[in-house]
């Protein structure tokens, strides 16, 4: 009878898995890394409310409390390990959903990196690698990995969720190189790739959300105005929803303005 149970459960959980992959012939498919907090776990929120389908990402998702309660009162979201820094780890998820169309790939993970570590004639350039293997890197392989499905979907967007702080036209003081640079490098790399996307299909849409209040700034509470999530993800995500083609790698602000590079 136990056997038979074990059975039973196991078979249940490769249908409900199916059955999330297959789903509604309309349901949109929005694939969002670093989303156990803060701009991540809003656009999840967001998304799922909108009927989408959710691929949520995290480095460690049994610490993930809050998406896992979301994913608890949503079933179209579904929870996946992934370190955007291991290539082997995104190739990994990606042969999983291999055939599986992705409308929006939301590139969020991101580090800012310890300030201390990044103090010209002390750099360390260890913490360096970390952050442009988080910010620009794993952005890049996330979009050469998925490619295939964002091109079998209806939607093929690719947001990138960069910062002001890599617009070098910007830079009035020494603030942070490490963050900074991370930005602009990863602005540099998608309006390099959105050639070859745009041949796919595919739409690519740098996005600026402002200063938001998140624990990335968590040290700015009380000294500086700061935009709640809720905000930041509603207008990132109205951008992201009139991209077109002839936009494509367009350095947006979060109000809709372009930024200087």
């Amino acid at each position: 009878m136990l056997s038979f149970i074990k059975r039973a459960c196991a078979l249940a959980a490769v249908l409900a898995a199916t059955a999330w992959c297959s789903g509604a012939a309309h349901a949109d498919t929005v694939l969002v890394t670093g989303a156990n907090r803060g701009i991540g776990l809003e656009f999840v929120k967001q998304y799922a409310a909108k009927g989408y389908k959710v691929i949520a990402t995290a480095r460690r998702p049994d610490e993930a409390k809050d998406l896992h309660e979301l994913a608890k009162a949503n079933k179209s979201i579904v929870i996946e390990k992934l370190d955007v820094s291991d290539l082997a780890s995104i190739d990994a998820l990606a042969a999983k959903y291999k055939g599986q169309p992705v409308d929006i790939l939301v590139n969020n993970a991101g580090i800012t990196g310890f300030p201390d570590k990044q103090r010209f004639g002390s750099i360390d350039y260890e913490s360096f690698d970390d952050v442009m293997n988080t910010n620009v890197r794993g952005p890049l392989k996330m979009s050469e990995a998925f490619t295939d499905n964002l091109a079998a979907s209806k939607q093929k967007k690719i947001v990138v969720v960069t910062s002001s702080e890599g617009s070098i036209a910007g830079v009035t003081s020494n603030r942070q190189p490490f963050y900074r640079s991370s930005k602009a490098a990863v602005n540099m790399v998608f309006k390099n790739i959105a050639y070859p996307l745009k041949d796919k299909g595919i739409a690519v849409a740098l996005i600026n959300p402002g200063p938001v209040d998140t624990d990335m700034m968590a040290s700015a509470r009380g000294r500086m105005p700061l935009r709640t999530t809720e905000l930041a993800v509603r207008e990132l995500s109205a951008i992201t929803e009139k991209l077109t083609l002839e936009q494509t790698a367009t350095y947006f602000n979060f109000d809709g303005t372009t930024l200087p590079w």
